[in-house]
């Protein structure tokens, strides 16, 4: 598993993971991280690549507990599940 040291680095890493796997109609660059990433164009396919790349990155898997439409809702809500999902970790 790869821990993140900060939450500043896992939305970085949101954020990096966002413009490589989707292709929002808005610079991910340019999101607050609470920001709608919906309304910024994340499509549900995209939703689907964008949570692989997350479980690569960050050595985690979904479960269905977090795989609903809040948890991708923003880069904080990604972000809190990521940490989430690493401190419950065996």
């Amino acid at each position: 598993m790869t821990t993140m040291p900060d939450t500043l680095s896992v939305e970085d890493t949101i954020r990096g993971l966002l413009a490589e796997v989707t292709r929002l109609r808005t610079d991910p660059g340019t999101l607050a991280v609470t920001d709608d990433l919906f309304a910024a164009g994340l499509s549900s396919l995209a939703t689907v690549d964008l949570m692989l790349a997350v479980e690569d990155r960050f050595g985690i898997e979904f479960t269905s507990t977090w795989l609903n439409r809040r948890t991708f809702a923003s880069i904080a809500a990604l972000s809190t599940a990521v940490r989430r999902m690493q401190e419950d970790a065996p």
